[in-house]
């Protein structure tokens, strides 16, 4: 008997392992998997993140990408990890805590006080891809993903991240006079009061551009990724403004290869309209270029006509020049040579 205890010990001890990814409910038809992450509780309580992978033909490259979903947003975008999976790369993404499979039942959504705080979902990807031998990491971030992953890259120059792919990121704010001279004030508030609610005004012309079932060509569930956005909290802003001022205080501390790729034009339609399928509608493709030029001394820029906010959900002659301009710029990588 004591022979037989010790031989299933070490399986036991193995399982968990073994049955940590699952089919994902949200896009398992499609090849993935998932797997929730706890982290160690916030001010808010319980907090986990969500680690999604697909990988190509059930094989585990040495290279593979991980993206950072942006704002108001969760990974939905199949084709995007098709699309790796079909270049060599295995996929990963992160549902950073606080949105979208990570959302737990009385969270505030998107809450946070320093981006920082993202830093350790990021951490539980990455060791999950050490655990399937990825030794080459692209790390992708869209909109506040890419100011997220450009802060990780800045705090946490992880070696196995070779490159960084920005897709339209959250580098400033889009706002204009008064809106603008606000900002300052409220993060100051935000300090001390990091709970008070601020609206966000209802112009869903962006998500509208995207929904299948409006005028787009995209399918996500609308209680993950919301038409309306949730009001945002004092703490919020303080937490986005805050980041964003390191990036421009520090300037070109990241050492890595960054493709950063932005609209060509931004747009503001009110209430949607055609204007809102030709352009960003929702950050200012000027200080995106600005500001992300200044990030390392190896940033390559590249403008895309018409380009959606998410450049990857633009219309498909749009996003199939975006997926080759974005592999041409790995191929040029030495890590990334497609063999």
């Amino acid at each position: 008997m004591k022979r037989n205890v010790t031989i299933l010990l070490p399986a036991l001890l193995i399982l968990p392992m073994l049955l940590s990814w699952v089919t994902d409910p949200l896009l398992g038809k499609s090849g993935y998997e998932s797997e929730t992450v706890n982290q160690p509780d916030d001010y808010s309580g319980k907090v986990v993140s969500t680690v999604i992978r697909r990988l190509p033909d059930g094989e585990k490259p040495h290279k593979a990408v991980l993206y950072i979903h942006g704002y108001n947003d969760y990974f939905f975008q199949d084709s995007l990890g098709r699309e790796f999976n079909d270049s060599g790369y295995g996929f990963y993404a992160v549902d950073l805590r606080k949105y979208g499979r990570s959302l737990l039942p009385g969270q505030r959504r998107y809450e946070a006080r320093d981006l920082s705080e993202y830093f350790a979902d990021i951490d539980s990807a990455i060791a999950r891809m050490r655990h399937d031998s990825v030794t080459d990491i692209v790390l992708m971030g869209h909109s506040t993903g890419g100011l997220i992953s450009s802060l990780y890259m800045e705090d946490k120059p992880v070696p196995e991240i070779k490159a960084l792919i920005l897709n339209s990121p959250f580098l400033d704010w889009n706002f204009t006079g008064l809106t603008r001279k606000l900002i300052p004030a409220a993060a100051a508030v935000g300090k001390l009061l990091p709970n008070i609610s601020i609206p966000q005004g209802d112009n869903p012309a962006y998500g509208e551009s995207l929904l299948k079932s409006k005028h787009g060509e995209w399918e996500f569930d609308t209680t993950l990724k919301l038409l309306h956005a949730a009001p945002v909290t004092t703490g919020w802003v303080r937490a986005i403004d805050q980041g964003q001022k390191k990036l421009v205080k520090n300037g070109r501390t990241i050492k890595i290869p960054v493709y950063l790729m932005r609209s060509r034009r931004s747009v503001y339609p009110d209430g949607w309209s055609p204007m809102a399928n030709s352009g960003d509608a929702v950050l200012n493709v000027d200080s995106i270029s600005a500001r992300g030029r200044r990030m390392g001394y190896n940033v390559t820029e590249a403008i895309v006509d018409s380009g959606l906010h998410d450049l990857i959900l633009s219309a498909p002659r749009i996003r199939r020049a975006v997926y080759k301009s974005m592999f041409d710029w790995l191929d040029r990588q030495p890590e990334f040579v497609s063999k």
